[in-house]
């Protein structure tokens, strides 16, 4: 988010449609089957092939089921979670059925150490590496759809709808959404009456709104005659409410049963058009540790001088270019990143001496796990404890924060900031109050699993349910 975010200028940003490489071109398709209405290049699908909806929830936990038992007739039951419970590995695994080292998505963030600078919330598909789920499926004839997933802009789809709001030169932003064919977003804000509220998505407004308007313009596509044949949608809004109470709160029972409210009609569109469907979280959120539960290693190491800082206007900026050490945070992952491989020792005994950390993994632990890809995993990677996660922040004086320590900007800074959705004083900036967040995620292992429903009952865990998607979307299956 720009630093100026909150004014804002709502309009339609026209765009030219992107080019595509080669290797993203339709290819093509057999004559025996109808042009596709809404994508001529296509063909339409073969009748005998049931189409899908799949629906990705955020924070769809199974202890969130457990605790507060929704009056509902979907059939939850639990599946283990991807070994990174963070929201962009989690989308990731789900779109070529890899684990992380080798979909490459280790956080929702990561390092850049040729440009010596952090980059999350990142939307281009090609950050993710391997063929698709849905690959066999599109070059059989079939079409596909992907709403409000992150790193989705540049996937080989045919209809992609996403934030991707313009960030104004001189502050402000206008919000708009990607989406392709590039009327799609126009005919869906016609359709509803409103657009899409950014602030509704991120920060101190985020609220189930949100969620409202994706699931309705979902339930809008699949209403289209030309509606893609299988459909990914996120729904992000259940997550809020959980980091700011925790999950065993009453504003979670009540964010819970809203997100219910969201997916049942979904799943009554879907099976009223023969559709199979899958629901799936992405990760469970567990409640912080009474008092403030907040790690800070990029505070560690500044005090013992291995992270470096530059004064400006008697602000505090990292210095990448010069740090011997620093962390770039996800909830409750850290990834350490030491250039000389010589400090390793003493940034291990460092983080090692702190109680709230977990675990250390250097790369060959990563690596055994599955969760180390070259050039954006750390070369330490922390795990808090149970009730503990990590913040990014190395200054100890708010005086002495950067600009952007007290805005809602999601892109400077080194790390996932939760304290994002609260006001501070006085609004618009937000809070750098850790003790807010009573609820965070990223742990994976027995109490974290994930709550599933719909197809492949027999999956035990995240990446099987990608692996048997995979299989179920092939035309050979």
């Amino acid at each position: 988010m720009a630093r100026r975010a909150w004014h804002v200028h709502c309009q339609t940003v026209r765009r030219d449609p992107p080019r595509m490489a080669s290797a993203f071109r339709t290819p093509g398709w057999t004559r025996e089957a109808p042009p596709h209405p809404l994508h001529p290049g296509r063909r339409a699908m073969s009748e005998s092939k049931p189409k899908t909806l799949v629906i990705l929830a955020a924070a769809l936990g199974w202890n969130l089921i457990e605790k507060h038992k929704p009056a509902t007739k979907i059939a939850f039951r639990p599946v283990a979670p991807g070994p990174l419970s963070l929201t962009c590995p989690a989308q990731a695994t789900l779109r070529p059925a890899l684990p992380p080292s080798r979909h490459g998505i280790v956080a929702s963030g990561f390092f850049h150490h040729d440009l010596a600078r952090p980059y999350f919330w990142e939307q281009s598909a090609a950050l993710v590496t391997g063929p698709r789920i849905w690959d066999a499926a599109r070059a059989a004839g079939q079409t596909v759809g992907m709403a409000f997933w992150q790193q989705s802009l540049g996937e080989r789809l045919d209809l992609v709808i996403s934030p991707k709001p313009i960030h104004r030169h001189h502050g402000g932003i206008v919000m708009d959404c990607y989406t392709r064919p590039e009327p799609l977003y126009a005919e869906l804000c016609a359709d509803l009456g409103r657009r899409f509220d950014l602030f509704h998505y991120w920060g101190p407004l985020a609220r189930a709104k949100v969620g409202r308007w994706i699931s309705e313009a979902t339930l809008k596509i699949l209403a289209r005659p030309d509606a893609p044949d299988h459909l990914f949608v996120y729904l992000p809004s259940l997550d809020y409410d959980l980091q700011r109470h925790g999950p065993d709160s009453p504003q979670a029972a009540a964010a819970l049963l809203e997100t219910i409210s969201q997916i049942e009609p979904l799943i009554a569109a879907a099976e009223a058009q023969g559709r199979e469907w899958l629901l799936t979280g992405d990760y469970a959120i567990e409640p912080v540790a009474p008092g403030d539960g907040a790690i800070f290693p990029n505070r560690i190491l500044r005090a013992a001088g291995l992270f470096h800082t530059r004064e400006t206007s008697k602000m505090l900026y990292p210095d990448f270019f010069t740090s011997r050490a620093f962390a770039i945070v996800d909830h409750q992952i850290a990834h350490i990143h030491v250039p000389d491989p010589a400090n390793l020792p003493q940034v291990r005994d460092l983080l090692a001496a702190e109680p709230g950390i977990a675990e250390i993994l250097d790369r060959a632990v990563q690596s055994e796990r599955d969760i180390y890809f070259p050039e954006r995993s750390g070369d330490l990677l922390l795990i808090a404890a149970p009730g503990r996660w990590f913040a990014y922040p190395w200054w100890t004086d708010p005086r002495h924060g950067p600009d952007y320590a007290n805005q809602m900007d999601i892109h400077n800074k080194p790390g996932f900031d939760p304290c994002e959705l609260f006001f501070g004083f006085p609004p618009p900036h937000t809070s750098q109050k850790t003790e807010k967040i009573r609820g965070t995620h990223g742990r994976a292992g027995p109490g974290h699993e994930i709550a599933a429903a719909g197809l492949f009952p027999e999956a035990k865990t995240f990446l099987d349910l990608a692996t048997r998607l995979r299989s179920h979307l092939s035309p050979a299956s």
